[in-house]
């Protein structure tokens, strides 16, 4: 398994949370997050490393997105 490192447009919070609300795949294809469903810190099992794991809910399916220091990857 492999990150794909990708572009996150997000919402930066009063409180201090981030929310994402769409990100940009490395092969251009916008993907809009349609709800944040999960937010901790977690391991990336499938591709190693670890940051704080958003389970976002998009059109087609369920994805892992990570905030890892400063740059955001998608478990594949």
């Amino acid at each position: 398994m492999a990150k794909e490192y990708v572009k996150v447009r997000a919402d930066f919070l009063p409180d201090g949370s981030i929310r994402p609300l769409m990100f940009k795949t490395e092969d251009g294809e916008k993907v809009l997050i349609d709800r944040v469903l999960d937010v901790r810190p977690a391991p990336a099992l499938k591709a190693g490393g670890q940051g704080v794991r958003y389970v976002c809910r998009t059109e087609e399916k369920t994805v892992y997105l990570f905030l890892d220091r400063e740059r955001w990857f998608l478990e594949e």
